[in-house]
């Protein structure tokens, strides 16, 4: 089936943000009293928004979730991913091959903040094919594991999520995209797929330049 959209996800699919951002987070939290190693940091927050996991922060370091500290941490992300951030490999190719694809009907759709998926995006060199076509959980009433994001974003393109093609790189994204009752490839850099495992995603790609090839056979 040829897709009439290509809705991406931001981190660990078009930018390899996601070591970045949870190491800052867990600093923070080990600096709040909570002595989290890093694949337990990963294993609780990548997929996720910060303020979904709001109990269990406050649970953990025994104090409340407040702005002063979610705008500390979004300050010292940001000054880390300017600094490092890079393009996932394969990433840009893949981008300049949905959007050819779908005749521009491209989007991408995280579980992140607005400002800092519209950054990475610009750092990575993306912004000219996503335009103004970036959405946020944050901004919808349910973040993922709801598809809320992928149907706004499906919405505002004008075409049906049964026509959408959704990649995504966790679990919870995942289950987002199958939720909009869009087709859902899965991307795993590394290890075999598990992630995925139980979830009925219809293709695994360990590199994203492999897009422009799938893609290309479905014409």
């Amino acid at each position: 089936m040829k897709f009439d959209a290509v809705l991406f996800d931001c981190d660990g699919v078009l930018v390899d943000s996601e070591p970045i951002t949870n190491g800052v987070l867990r600093q923070m939290l080990n600096e709040a009293g909570w002595p989290l190693t890093q694949a337990e940091c990963e294993r609780i927050f990548i997929g996720k928004a910060v303020r979904d996991e709001r109990a269990r922060i406050e649970l953990e370091t025994g104090q409340p979730l407040t702005e002063d500290w979610m705008r500390a941490f979004y300050e010292r992300r940001n000054q880390r991913l300017i600094a490092e951030l890079q393009a996932v490999a394969g990433a840009l190719d893949a981008v300049v091959a949905a959007h050819s694809h779908t005749a521009g009907r491209i989007a991408c759709a995280s579980g992140a903040d607005r400002p800092k998926v519209v950054m990475q995006i610009g750092m990575a060199g993306m912004a000219p094919y996503f335009e103004d076509r970036i959405f946020s959980g944050h901004d919808l009433p349910r973040s993922k594991p709801h598809p809320d994001v992928y149907l706004a974003a499906a919405a505002h393109l004008g075409v049906d999520p049964a026509r959408c093609l959704v990649v995504e790189d966790t679990a919870t994204g995942v289950q987002a995209g199958l939720a909009a009752g869009a087709t859902v490839w899965g991307y795993c850099q590394h290890g075999d797929g598990r992630a995925f495992e139980g979830l009925p995603v219809a293709r695994v790609m360990h590199h994203m330049g492999d897009l422009a090839d799938h893609l290309g056979a479905l014409r």
